[in-house]
């Protein structure tokens, strides 16, 4: 998160910071919509990457990327 302090600025406005380059939390879909759009605004998409997992069920979870896809996340944990 040192390369880019607005995006870090930006993520703990809607979520808890968990550790280096992690956040988690519940949002609303209004939420959801207004961080991806700040994020957007604020990060260089040539450098940059945001994954985001949205969990509809313990058995369900999509995965999202705004900015630079470096590949699958593969699974988790």
């Amino acid at each position: 998160m040192e390369r880019n302090p607005k995006v870090l600025k930006t993520c703990r406005k809607y979520l808890h910071w968990t550790q280096r380059s992690v956040f988690q939390g519940e949002l609303s879909s209004a939420q959801y919509r207004a961080l991806m759009a700040a994020l957007e605004a604020v990060i260089d998409p040539d450098h940059d990457t945001i994954v985001t997992y949205t969990t509809r069920s313990p058995d369900l979870v999509e995965t999202s990327t705004l900015g630079l896809w470096r590949g699958s996340p593969g699974e988790i944990l």
